[in-house]
């Protein structure tokens, strides 16, 4: 029941402060990347902190790091198929998740494989 508690509260608070983040920002859909992940990760670490400590949660923010350097490098790849190619975003995203995943592996085994 604490668990849910704690949920509530940090993903509720931050989710909101986000949201309040994202709707000074412009443009709208540059915002909107400020009312989900971040939100959801900053809940998720603070019920790892509660339940696991902080060591595993440093180590879990970490990986995160690392996950959000292949995003970046996802996400400029499919706006540049999205550009370049003008197909569809359903297939641009499914041929460039791959991308993501491999500079995911690469970096996780760069780190020797302890993230």
């Amino acid at each position: 029941m604490t668990d849910l508690i704690i949920r509530f509260l940090a993903g509720g608070v931050v989710v909101s402060v986000f949201a309040m983040i994202g709707d000074v920002l412009r443009p709208k859909s540059f915002a909107g990347l400020f009312s989900a992940a971040p939100s959801v990760a900053l809940a998720t670490l603070t019920l790892t902190i509660h339940k696991e400590g902080k060591p595993y949660a440093a180590h879990e923010a970490a990986s995160m790091l690392l996950a959000s350097i292949a995003f970046i490098v996802y996400a400029a790849a499919a706006s540049y198929v999205l550009r370049r190619w003008r197909i569809s975003a359903l297939v641009t995203t499914i041929v460039t998740m791959p991308i993501w995943a491999g500079i995911s592996l690469a970096l996780w085994a760069l780190t020797g494989g302890r993230l």
